[in-house]
């Protein structure tokens, strides 16, 4: 039956339970295949000579047109979810992809990826003097301040109103949370939630 691979394609996606299934190389190949067997022939029965008296060629060329159609908006879908799927990791791992995740990915999605990566940069640096990173803050924060605790002796840190912070292992602060989040990154403190 006409577009059941492109279907396929699109419900296999939905269903899977992976962050990103690998691309199924093999099944768009099959639907491409499908689609030139449709073209074919609908160009033979065009150039056919002989009289259509009841119009059954015409309906069948008709029919093979709107599956050629379908198949192409079904293989649409698959590539534009998949790359949406590519777009909200961007945002959830930051820049770099996890091994696993970029090992299902097909090489132009790779490249798409790091361009949207490339992008993303430039914007988020020319927004204010010192640039501004929209994926630090995804959801609003409850408070401006953070009860951190330190798990290194870090040693002396200077706040942004010249107040000096003696990070020793183990003590516990109550900071701002721009000023902190680099120090969490690091692996330098960790929050405390309660």
């Amino acid at each position: 039956m006409f577009c059941e691979k492109s279907l396929n394609l699109i419900k296999e996606l939905d269903r899977s339970t992976e962050a990103m299934p690998a691309f199924d190389d093999d099944g768009v190949r099959q639907v491409f295949e499908e689609m030139r067997g449709l073209y074919d022939q609908n160009v033979a029965a065009a150039n056919d000579s002989t009289a259509d008296p009841d119009g059954t060629a015409i309906a069948g060329i008709a029919i093979r047109h709107a599956a050629l159609e379908r198949n192409k908006r079904c293989l649409m879908a698959y590539v534009y979810n998949r790359i949406r799927k590519v777009r909200n990791m961007r945002w959830q791992f930051g820049s770099i992809l996890p091994p696993e995740i970029k090992a299902n990915l097909c090489e132009p999605e790779i490249q798409w990826f790091n361009s949207y990566s490339k992008t993303l940069a430039l914007y988020m640096k020319s927004i204010g003097d010192q640039g501004l990173n929209l994926a630090q803050d995804v959801k609003p924060p409850k408070s401006l301040y953070v009860e951190v605790r330190s798990l290194t002796d870090y040693g002396k840190f200077e706040m942004d109103n010249g107040e000096v912070v003696l990070l020793k292992k183990h003590s516990t602060h109550l900071m701002s949370r721009a000023q902190c989040e680099p120090l969490i990154i690091q692996g330098i403190l960790e929050q405390i939630t309660h």
